[in-house]
């Protein structure tokens, strides 16, 4: 292995582990700042291959350590079903747009969501709404996570508004990014965009991101969560203005 070779690896494992520190101080964020680092070095869909393994393994521990798997299940399945269908059709923008266009895309995806995060304006979804709320909301999710490789536009808004207890939401979270772990895989191998080389440097990339959440959450007991998240938020903001700027230049 060349130098180049072994800086690269040093790189994408370090990012794994800036991925997962933030997952385990706020319980998400793995995914989003992985996208909006690698695709400084990758191309967007390359960037969303590397991220199979590490954010299905750290997503599924995170859906099933709780009380409420089963419950969030049978409440959440038509918007998890939603998600799928919506990933697997956007992957195509994914694999096949200019890297900078979807660059564009990424970078207004992690705007919106540190722009909404920073306001953070109270929402309440009422119960009679979700039978059709929850398919929209997860149909617009899932493209938009197949276009960008991005999970949480407009799903964490919505989940946050349905009220769930912290460690349901938390659960609740888990599950949407397992879902849309899958779906943009399988979008992704369908459009030729997820090759047996990336899977491998994929899995590799499992042990920098669960050192990482581990790092978070040695982190949360010792400083103010509320601190961390405005410095992460506003770190998302000015790393999506930059990426959404690269097709001006």
């Amino acid at each position: 292995m060349n130098d180049l070779s072994l800086m690269l690896l040093l790189q994408l494992a370090l990012i794994f582990v800036a991925g997962g520190v933030v997952k385990g101080v706020t319980g998400m964020g793995l995914p989003t700042v992985a996208m909006g680092l690698l695709s400084a070095m990758l191309s967007p869909a390359a960037a969303a291959a590397l991220l199979v393994a590490p954010s299905f393994v750290t997503n599924v521990w995170q859906w099933l350590a709780g009380a409420a798997t089963a419950g969030l299940l049978r409440r959440l399945w038509p918007m998890m079903l939603a998600i799928a269908v919506g990933t697997v059709g956007g992957s195509a923008l994914l694999a096949r747009v200019d890297p900078l266009w979807s660059g564009l895309a990424l970078g207004m995806a992690l705007m919106a969501y540190a722009a909404y995060a920073l306001a953070a304006p109270p929402l309440a979804v009422p119960p009679r709404l979700e039978p059709w709320l929850s398919p929209l909301v997860g149909l617009v999710t899932g493209v938009v996570t197949g276009a960008t490789g991005v999970f949480v536009i407009p799903a964490v808004p919505y989940l946050q508004s349905l009220r769930l207890d912290k460690d349901a939401l938390v659960q609740a979270l888990g599950l949407s990014f397992t879902v849309s772990t899958l779906a943009l895989a399988t979008g992704l191998a369908a459009h030729g965009a997820l090759r047996l080389e990336q899977l491998g440097l994929s899995s590799l990339a499992i042990v920098p991101a669960l050192a990482g959440m581990w790092l978070g959450q040695a982190v949360r007991a010792r400083i103010s969560p509320k601190g961390f998240r405005l410095c992460f938020l506003l770190f998302l903001l000015l790393l999506g203005l930059e990426l959404a700027s690269r097709p001006l230049r």
